[in-house]
C-alpha cells in the first residue's frame, strides 16, 4: 500500500496537524483529522506503517530483530536543530530508539539446511524494504537458534502458488473431502500392489514407514525462508469485536472497504491438559456433545439472564466486591460451566475481575455473537498491521502527507505563551503546526522521568498442526489458558490458519500473550510446553505425537503504556497529545476512544470519520487533473453494516474488486 509522500527538500513549512508515528490511534487520528479538512503531516522514523502494530514477512522480521538485537539504531548526535531556535524559543528533544521491545529470544527448531542462495520467493517485501536472503542468513544467526537438523526435512515448496488459488480455498472441508478421497485412492492402489508382491510381512512395516514420513508436514526452515512473503507475523496479537468501537469507526468511515476479514471459527478451553471447544452460540449449546441436557438448560438460563443483567440488580448487588468467579459458584451452575463462562465466555481473571465485570463482559461476547458468524470476533486478512494502513490511506486521499524514513529532532515550544509552535526534522528543516500528536515511544527519558510502565509478555510460534485437530484444516481459534501459580497471568491464545494469509501452508502462526510477570519466555513457555512439542528429528519419525510441532519460536516483552496519565509527563505543552501503544487487551477499544478523545481536543464539535461523500459529490480546489479522477475512484458511500458477496471474508464490508 502506498500514499502520497513528499521528499524532505520540498516538505511544506505549514500545517494543522502534525502526527507522528503510524501506529493504530495516530493514524485514526491523522485519517479524522484530513476528514475534516485539515493540513496533515504524518511522519515516521521507521521504514514501514504501524509502529508497534505492525506486521512483517518472516525476512521482515529477522530484519527487525537484527535491529534490536544489535542495538544498531543508536542515537546519534544531530545539533542542526539548535541554530534554529530562537531566544524566546525552547526545544523538547525526542528520543531516536525505540525502547517498547525487550528481552527478545528467539529459537529454530526446524531443520536449518540452510543455504546462501536461498532467496525470498518474489520481489519486494510487504510494506517493508527488500531484505536479501544474506541479510536472513545473518539475522538469523544472530539470533539465538536451537536447531535440531533433520534428515530429508523437506517439502515441495510451492512458490508459485497465487494469492487467488489460496483464497479460493474458503470452502475448506470440500477441499478436505477431495484430499480425501484422492488418499483414499492410493490406499486402495498401495493395496494392490501390496497384494501382487512377495509375501515376507516383516518387509511390510519397514516400507511403511519409509513412506510416511513425507507426507507429514516435514517443513525445513529454507522453506519458510521461501515463503517469507506468506507470512504476516504481528507485533500486536488482537482481535475485533463484531460489534466493537473499532468494527463501528470503520463501517461508520467507509475504511473496511480497504481490508477484508474472517471469522474466527473457534472458541477452545484447555482444562485438565485437555483442549476442548466450547459451546457459545445457541446452536453450538444445543447440539454440544460435551454437555448434558440439564447442563444445557443451566448455561442457556444463566446467559439469557447475563443479557438482561442490569435490569436485575437484586440477583448480583450482594456479590459486587466478590470475584465473579466467585459469584458463579453462588449460581445453578456445574463446576463444568462455571469453567467455560469463566475462562472462554466472560475471558475474565479468575482472581481480580469483580462479579459485575464478569457480567459486562459475558454480555458484550453474547452481544457480539450472531453478527458476522458464530462467534463475536473478526480478524484483518494479512494481519493487524493492515488497520494502521487502511485509516493511513484514508488521510492520503483527502490529501494528508506521508514520510517514512523521516525522525524528528525536536519540539519547539514558545516560552511565553508555553505552547508548541514547530518541529524540526533530521535535515534541520522548520515545520510549523498548531497541533501535534506524538507516539509516545518517540518521548525523550527525560520527559518519561516519573512514568512507570507496565509490561506485555508476547510469544510467536509457527506450529505444523492445530492444538485441536478437526477435519478442516483451516480454523482460526482462540483459547484462554488459566494462570496457575500465584503472581501469574491467563495467558491468550490465538491460532492463525493459512487462510488469514498470515502463514504459509501446512503451518500455523500462534500467538501468545499475557500480563507480564518477568520475562516473555519465563512467563510463556510453561503454556507452550504445554501445548506443543519440538520439532526435533525423532518426534518427526514418531507417528503418534499428539501435540503439534514448534518450527519457530520468539519471545519478547512489550511495553503497555496504555494507563499513563497525561500528567506524569514533564512540562509537555496542551497542544502535543501523546499516544500510547499497544495494550494487554483483547480488543482495540482504548485505542479507538483515545483516537476520538485527541480528535475532539484538536477539532471540537466535529464529526469523527464521517463517511466520505459520494464521488460526483467532491469538489476539487484547482483544474482537474488525473490525479483527481484516481482519488476519487477510492472514495464511496455506503451506509450498509450487513457484509456483501462472501460469507467469511469481507467483513464488515467486502471490497472493491
Amino acid at each position: 500500500m502506498t500514499f502520497p509522500v513528499k521528499m524532505a527538500d520540498n516538505l511544506p513549512s505549514d500545517f494543522d496537524v502534525i502526527v507522528i508515528g503510524t501506529g493504530l490511534p495516530e493514524s485514526i487520528i491523522a485519517a479524522a483529522c484530513s476528514r475534516s479538512g485539515q493540513r496533515v503531516l504524518h511522519v515516521d522514523s521507521r521504514n514501514y506503517y504501524g509502529g508497534n502494530w505492525a506486521s512483517f514477512s518472516f525476512s521482515g522480521l529477522l530484519s527487525w530483530l537484527k535491529e534490536y538485537q544489535e542495538n544498531s539504531d543508536v542515537v546519534t548526535e544531530n545539533s542542526s536543530w539548535q541554530a534554529q531556535i530562537l531566544e524566546n524559543e525552547e526545544a523538547i528533544l525526542l528520543s531516536s530508539k525505540d525502547k517498547t521491545i525487550q528481552h527478545v529470544e528467539v529459537f529454530c527448531y526446524a531443520s536449518q539446511d540452510l543455504h546462501k542462495d536461498v532467496e525470498e520467493a518474489g520481489a519486494l517485501l510487504k510494506n517493508h524494504a527488500f531484505v536479501t536472503s544474506a541479510d536472513s542468513v545473518e539475522a538469523a544467526e544472530a539470533a539465538e537458534a536451537a536447531c535440531l537438523p533433520t534428515a530429508d526435512a523437506s517439502l515441495n515448496t510451492r512458490s508459485s502458488e497465487t494469492l487467488a488459488e489460496q483464497t479460493q480455498s474458503s470452502e475448506p472441508e470440500s477441499s478436505l473431502a477431495v484430499n480425501d478421497a484422492e488418499a483414499a485412492g492410493e490406499k486402495e492402489n498401495h493395496s494392490d500392489d501390496k497384494a501382487t508382491e512377495e509375501e515376507p510381512s516383516e518387509n511390510v512395516p519397514k516400507v511403511q514407514d519409509t513412506t510416511e514420513p513425507p507426507k507429514k508436514n516435514r517443513i525445513s526452515y529454507s522453506q519458510i525462508i521461501k515463503e517469507g512473503r506468506r507470512f504476516n507475523i504481528d507485533l500486536v496479537s488482537k482481535l475485533l469485536y463484531s460489534r466493537g468501537l473499532l468494527i463501528d469507526l470503520l463501517i461508520k468511515s467507509n475504511v473496511s472497504r480497504y481490508a477484508e476479514f474472517k471469522n474466527i471459527t473457534r472458541i477452545l478451553a484447555f482444562r485438565d491438559g485437555i483442549v476442548e471447544q466450547v459451546p457459545c452460540s445457541r446452536a453450538d449449546v444445543f447440539n454440544s456433545k460435551q454437555l448434558t441436557m440439564v447442563e444445557k438448560r443451566m448455561l442457556m438460563k444463566f446467559l439469557t439472564f447475563c443479557m438482561e443483567y442490569e435490569e436485575h440488580p437484586d440477583e448480583y448487588k450482594a456479590y459486587e466486591e466478590t470475584t465473579f468467579s466467585e459469584y458463579l459458584k453462588t449460581q445453578k451452575l456445574t463446576p463444568n460451566l462455571q469453567y467455560f463462562v469463566l475462562h472462554s465466555i466472560a475471558m475474565t481473571s479468575e482472581t481480580t475481575s469483580h462479579t459485575v465485570d464478569g457480567l459486562k463482559a459475558t454480555k458484550n461476547f453474547l452481544h457480539c455473537l450472531g453478527r458476522y458468524g458464530n462467534t463475536p470476533f473478526l480478524f484483518p486478512l494479512y494481519g493487524q498491521g493492515e488497520l494502521p494502513q487502511c485509516f493511513c490511506r484514508m488521510c492520503a486521499v483527502f490529501g494528508g502527507i506521508y514520510c517514512l524514513r523521516h525522525s524528528v529532532q525536536c519540539l519547539v515550544v514558545d516560552k511565553e505563551s508555553r505552547k508548541c509552535k514547530a518541529m524540526i526534522d533530521q535535515f534541520g528543516q522548520r515545520i510549523i503546526s498548531k497541533h501535534f500528536v506524538i507516539e509516545d515511544s518517540y518521548l525523550s527519558e527525560n520527559t518519561c522521568s516519573r512514568v512507570q510502565y507496565r509490561q506485555i509478555s508476547r510469544a510467536v510460534l509457527i506450529t505444523d498442526g492445530s492444538v485441536l485437530k478437526t477435519e478442516s484444516d483451516q480454523q482460526v481459534s482462540i483459547m484462554t489458558v488459566p494462570a496457575e501459580e500465584p503472581g501469574s497471568f491467563a495467558v491468550r491464545v490465538i491460532e492463525l490458519c493459512s487462510s488469514t494469509m498470515t502463514c504459509m501452508k501446512g503451518t500455523y502462526l500462534v500467538h501468545l500473550t499475557c500480563v507480564s510477570s518477568t520475562t516473555a519466555r519465563e512467563d510463556l513457555e510453561p503454556v507452550v510446553q504445554k501445548l506443543f512439542t519440538p520439532y526435533t528429528e525423532m518426534e518427526a519419525e514418531n507417528e503418534h505425537i499428539e501435540k503439534p510441532r514448534i518450527l519457530w519460536a520468539l519471545y519478547f516483552n512489550m511495553r503497555d503504556s496504555s494507563d499513563i496519565s497525561r500528567d506524569c509527563y514533564n512540562d509537555l505543552p496542551s497542544n502535543v497529545y501523546v499516544c500510547s501503544g499497544p495494550d494487554c487487551d483483547l480488543g482495540n477499544d482504548n485505542a479507538v476512544k483515545q483516537a476520538e478523545t485527541v480528535f475532539q481536543q484538536i477539532c471540537p464539535n466535529e464529526d469523527f470519520c464521517p463517511a466520505p461523500p459520494n464521488p460526483e459529490d467532491i469538489v476539487f480546489d484547482g483544474d482537474s487533473s488525473q490525479q483527481e479522477a484516481s482519488e476519487s475512484t477510492v472514495i464511496s458511500e455506503t451506509n450498509s453494516e450487513t457484509p456483501k458477496g462472501n460469507t467469511d471474508l469481507g467483513y464488515p464490508e467486502e471490497p472493491s474488486k
